[in-house]
């Protein structure tokens, strides 16, 4: 066997016993028998268990990087940090269920400090020059929206999972700022909000309770029950 091929099934050994067991119960003894090599040869190749995250985690923050730079130039920088953090995701997404775990991969400074990096400049995206506390705060809800779904759901149809996360995403930025309070509430109902709003208006109650109870507009009722008061 190669130093190449012992250090590739180290690396697979070391992701298997960090998912199974974490990074901080696991030993460098224990990924030795799991190898089927010594101790010593371990520590040759990693000289410590946080030399082994930053190899497990260096391909990912490559394509994180990549990502984001192609991301910046693109016409709709929004939409491909997006996609593109999520590409990333689903591309190593055994690697953040690993971390799921015990936040592994924080085990190595640099890793985080790459990590907190990447994730600072897909905000900077996804919020828009100029964005306001609301439009950051709304772009990081929208990047955490991409990676619990990759852990949770890791042996999903790559393709189904993805575009499921991505139709979340998009409900996230098409909900109207307003529809958040009074003015601007919803102008859609669904066929069974309309038959709740025909049975609260033959029951007596008027367009404004009727709107309150089911949280559209008052104009919405109105298009929906045209001979209510």
């Amino acid at each position: 066997m190669t130093e190449a091929e012992t250090r590739a099934r180290i690396l697979r050994a070391a992701l298997a016993e960090f998912s199974e067991h974490g990074y901080h119960a696991t030993s460098v003894r224990e990924l030795a028998e799991r190898v089927g090599v010594t101790k010593t040869a371990v520590l040759y190749h990693f000289p410590g268990k946080a030399d082994i995250v930053t190899a497990l985690a260096e391909p990912l923050l490559d394509d994180l990087e990549a990502t984001m730079d192609k991301a910046e130039a693109a016409t709709d920088p929004r939409a491909a940090a997006i996609e593109g953090v999520l590409d990333v995701w689903l591309s190593h997404r055994y690697l953040l269920r690993m971390n799921l775990r015990d936040l592994g991969l924080t085990a190595s400074k640099a890793v985080f400090e790459r990590f907190r990096d990447g994730m600072l400049k897909a905000n900077v995206l996804v919020a828009g020059p100029a964005a306001d506390l609301a439009a950051r705060v709304r772009a990081a809800q929208a990047i955490a929206m991409l990676s619990d779904p990759v852990v949770l759901f890791a042996d999903a149809p790559i393709d189904e999972l993805r575009a499921a996360i991505l139709d979340g995403v998009a409900r996230l930025f098409d909900t109207p700022p307003a529809s958040r309070g009074r003015r601007g509430r919803p102008s859609v109902m669904s066929p069974e909000t309309v038959e709740a709003a025909h049975r609260l208006y033959d029951a007596g109650h008027p367009a404004a309770d009727i709107a309150t109870a089911l949280g559209v507009s008052r104009a919405t009722i109105y298009r929906h029950l045209p001979d209510a008061d």
